[in-house]
């Protein structure tokens, strides 16, 4: 019988999945899996445990809750001479990673997808010597998602985020950095970056475009500049709020390897979780190097020869 390791914060979102693990577990069992349970007990406790069990043992990972308990997946999966299948059943409060590979809402549905769809061949980012799954960011409002309440992020979902964001909206730092990719750098002002492999980022999708490949080698690239004036800073909120790309403030483009060197040292968010403060970062696309599981359905709009046929 093939085994599955099943890791779950039962603590993300509202908690609806503690109703339903016996539920979920049913599935895994008439999929023709033997599951072993595990809920995470500390921060990074998922890292450790993917990390260290027996390879030899187990056929599939399927791990629930937010975008830190991926991210601490991917990551000990990522550091693994034998990786295998990783299945999502999200239950945080954005869950944008699972939603751009059209991983499905409903935890039932989810776990179904977990033991019976695709393995998808996905892109993934090396930052330094870490590990994010789909997005490296830093400034304006990048520490809202570690510093805002969980009971806050439950109750109010997307609106948390902009009401703990806007405490801020006029008091923005910027930093000067040197940003280095394809043999061209930029040097500039900046008050928000992000690398990215997502469709939405916060809930917000096409921020970064919609052009989109999930398994191409390239990240996408936002770095907004720091605005002269008030009335800039809102034009460049307004353009975020409408998920429009306004090139006057903003650079964008694709890479498969991009640097970023400052004189100080720089708070970076990794997936939703502090990444700690860095003055050099460098970040490699990893190309297809994570296998996560997906509806059959949607697999050919997230590869790249699918991206292809749309655009021709």
């Amino acid at each position: 019988m093939k085994r599955l390791l099943f890791i779950y914060n039962p603590h993300a979102g509202k908690e609806l999945l503690k109703p339903k693990v016996s539920d979920i577990v049913d599935i895994f069992v008439k999929a023709g899996y033997e599951v072993v349970i595990y809920p995470t007990q500390t921060y990074r406790d998922a890292y450790k445990k993917v990390k260290e069990y027996d390879a030899d043992n187990i056929d599939l990972v399927v791990c629930s809750g937010g975008d830190g308990t991926i991210d601490e997946v991917v990551t000990g999966m990522m550091e693994r001479e034998k990786r295998d299948p990783v299945g999502y059943i999200p239950t945080g409060t954005t869950n944008d990673f699972a939603n751009s590979l059209h991983i499905p809402k409903g935890l039932l549905s989810a776990a179904d997808n977990a033991v019976n769809g695709k393995a998808f061949s996905c892109d993934v980012g090396r930052f330094n010597k870490g590990t994010f799954v789909y997005i490296a960011a830093f400034g304006l409002f990048t520490d809202v998602s570690y510093e805002t309440d969980q009971g806050m992020k439950n109750l109010l979902g997307h609106i948390a985020y902009l009401l703990e964001g806007a405490k801020r909206i006029f008091n923005v730092r910027s930093y000067r950095i040197k940003v280095s990719h394809d043999g061209d750098a930029i040097q500039d002002e900046f008050i928000y970056g992000m690398v990215t492999n997502s469709r939405s980022v916060g809930g917000f999708r096409n921020m970064v475009g919609k052009q989109v490949v999930f398994d191409d080698g390239l990240f996408e690239v936002t770095l907004i500049k720091k605005p002269k004036n008030p009335i800039e800073l809102q034009e460049i909120i307004a353009a975020l709020l409408i998920e429009q790309i306004d090139t006057k403030y903003m650079y964008t483009f694709k890479t498969g390897y991009i640097t970023f060197e400052s004189l100080e040292e720089i708070p970076w968010t990794l997936d939703g979780e502090y990444g700690g403060e860095h003055d050099y970062v460098e970040i490699e696309n990893r190309k297809q190097q994570l296998q996560i599981m997906v509806p059959e359905e949607h697999i050919e709009s997230l590869m790249e020869q699918g991206e292809n046929k749309e655009e021709n």
